[in-house]
């Protein structure tokens, strides 16, 4: 379920996120996979054939009389071999001439000549895109078999807030991850066939019927790191508390809500699982008799908090030679100190570590900035995608001597 060796044709269209497809250009060579960029005229006066080009290492198409492209009828064989046709970002003008059968330039001949999937990430003003006729075409390209990746909300190029935002390049990648008819098999995967288990999110710790302790996780590191590893060809399960996500397809589901509740599903899980990633904030304390009704308001509200099971430190205590076992540290001072101490303490592998207070990592946010360290060495990571920072962790196990003999151990 990765998509190592695939080919693809990016078709990259005039708009101002034709930025972007240079970010999902770079994603997909990363993922192993050869990529050919067709770009409109239009999109060339927004990023420069050559930055395609430098980053696949690939001629550009884009001119239809250019002798060069048309020595072996370039728009018919650059789509000849590909795996799947991806046109991101897809104006309404590629849309509408999609959907009407039009072929003026060597972006829309080679959609024509075309007989792989094909994928349109679409982006324009709300407006533009909430136009009937827009709409129309949208309907008429589904129903001809063509997968549209919806746009999302947010602030536009022209500095109105709306639907019609490209789909971010790392939601683009788990959207072809996640659809069969492009997915090759996992045999070389990074973890093709290893059963891992994930967990992600808070928990929440009962004061009474309708009040909680709880924390400001969203879980989207411990998804990005599930489906990741989903990616690879693992066979994965995700324990996650409270989360507004949806759980990736393909993936074994458990939701929880208290660290009582997490602690007895990954205690039950974690034998038959290779690699084991918590990434869960899970709270240190709870009530200690929690109140069955609810709370009257009153001016002082003491609440009796002991510690809640430690579940880290017992997957340490327990784990066998042939397990691999990593943890989170998220702190506000003295970063990797603690992050060795609790590496040490906690009979961990590898610890994922932290800077809550920084911009850019922390919780709820998309993107993290964070330390890999193990035993012997420090591994820091600038400020990029969850999903990004989850392959550079599932990259750095995979380089641990340790991992060789787990990787041939099937429990």
């Amino acid at each position: 379920m990765n998509l190592q060796g695939k080919k693809v044709v990016l078709g990259v269209s005039g708009g101002i996120a034709s930025y972007k497809s240079v970010s999902l250009a770079r994603l997909l060579i990363k993922a192993g996979v050869s990529v050919t960029t067709v770009m409109t005229t239009a999109a060339t006066k927004f990023v420069q054939p050559l930055t395609f080009q430098t980053i696949t290492g690939r001629p550009v198409f884009y001119d239809m009389f250019n002798d060069d492209f048309q020595e072996n009828i370039g728009h018919i064989k650059v789509p000849e071999q590909a795996d799947c046709f991806i046109i991101a970002p897809a104006t309404a003008n590629i849309i509408a001439k999609i959907a009407c059968g039009l072929a003026d330039d060597f972006l829309s001949t080679s959609v024509l000549a075309n007989n792989s999937p094909l994928y349109l990430a679409p982006a324009m003003n709300t407006n533009m895109w909430n136009k009937a006729i827009v709409q129309e075409n949208i309907e008429k390209l589904k129903a001809r078999g063509i997968s549209i990746i919806p746009p999302t909300s947010g602030l536009l190029a022209c500095q109105t807030v709306g639907l019609g935002k490209m789909a971010e390049p790392e939601s683009i990648v788990k959207f072809l991850v996640k659809n069969p008819e492009f997915q090759s098999n996992s045999n070389n995967g990074l973890l093709n066939g290893i059963k891992v288990l994930v967990t992600a999110g808070p928990t929440r710790e009962k004061i009474d019927a309708v009040r909680y302790i709880s924390n400001y996780s969203s879980g989207k590191m411990g998804f990005a790191i599930a489906e990741y590893c989903l990616s690879q060809g693992a066979k994965v399960t995700l324990v996650s508390g409270p989360v507004a996500l949806m759980p990736p397809e393909g993936i074994n589901f458990i939701s929880v809500q208290s660290a009582d509740e997490m602690f007895e599903a990954v205690m039950a899980n974690a034998p038959q699982n290779s690699l084991i990633i918590k990434s869960a904030a899970v709270s240190d304390y709870k009530i200690e008799k929690p109140d069955p009704g609810k709370n009257k308001k009153r001016v002082n509200l003491k609440l009796n908090l002991i510690q809640n099971r430690d579940i880290l430190k017992t997957l340490g205590k327990q784990k066998s030679k042939n397990q691999y076992l990593v943890g989170f540290a998220a702190e506000s001072e003295n970063l990797e100190a603690y992050a060795r101490k609790k590496l040490l303490d906690k009979q961990l592998d590898l610890i994922v570590a932290n800077n809550i207070l920084e911009p850019g990592a922390g919780f709820d946010g998309d993107t993290n900035i964070v330390s890999l360290i193990n035993a012997t060495d420090v591994l820091q990571l600038p400020q990029q995608s969850k999903f990004m920072v989850a392959e550079k962790i599932i990259q750095k196990i995979v380089s641990d001597p340790k991992w060789a003999q787990i990787k041939n151990y099937n429990p």
